[in-house]
């Protein structure tokens, strides 16, 4: 009975990712995710109580993860490389591009992240706030440790920029494209480095 449940509580979810992505938070029913999920009206009160919700859930599935492994590679950075700054970048980095090559629903949740960024919705942006704003602050911490002498509204600004440059990258919809023979994982630690210096430069300036 609890997988049962799990499933379907994580088929709703997939399928909310995946109309968000392609119609937005505004332009998606409930009636188009229960449809795609193949439940009823009453599994998806029943899981998530209100679309709000829903969308907050969809979020919640994937940022817990990253943010664990992010906060996890900023302790053995500090722990390891006391004073590095490209370590603690690199902890900020990899987890989330490494998300976009997840093959179960990442390339979505990465256009959903885009949604997010175009759409003004107050409750998600609290919502975000509240449950993960620990984790930029845990970060300018560490990058003060680096930089005692960078003011602290410049760290924020330059941490803003980056997570801004960061989410470019994790869309892949820039101009440089993985060349041929090269595959997405390459491609993607390729840019991990690239952003990492491109970052440690800004940073250090």
């Amino acid at each position: 009975m609890a997988t049962t449940a799990f499933s379907t509580k994580d088929r709703i979810l997939g399928a909310a990712e995946e109309l968000f992505a392609q119609f937005g938070f505004a332009g998606t029913s409930l009636r188009q995710v229960t449809s795609r999920a193949d439940v009823n009206i009453a599994a998806v009160n029943y899981h998530f109580g209100s679309k709000e919700n829903l969308v907050n859930e969809v979020f919640r599935r994937r940022m817990d993860e990253m943010s664990a492994r992010r906060l996890e590679r900023l302790a053995k950075a500090v722990e390891q490389q006391p004073g590095e700054l490209e370590p603690v970048l690199a902890a900020f980095v990899e987890p989330a591009l490494s998300l976009a090559l997840d093959r179960h629903g990442g390339a979505a949740f990465i256009r959903v992240i885009a949604r997010a960024y175009a759409e003004k919705n107050d409750s998600l942006r609290k919502f975000l706030s509240d449950q993960y704003g620990h984790v930029p602050r845990e970060f300018a911490k560490a990058i003060a440790g680096c930089l005692p002498d960078l003011p602290k509204e410049q760290l924020y600004w330059r941490l803003d920029f980056l997570s801004g440059a960061l989410t470019y990258a994790m869309a892949d919809f820039g101009m440089i494209k993985r060349p041929a023979g090269t595959t997405e994982a390459a491609h993607r630690e390729r840019a991990a480095r690239e952003l990492i210096r491109f970052a440690a430069a800004g940073f250090t300036s």
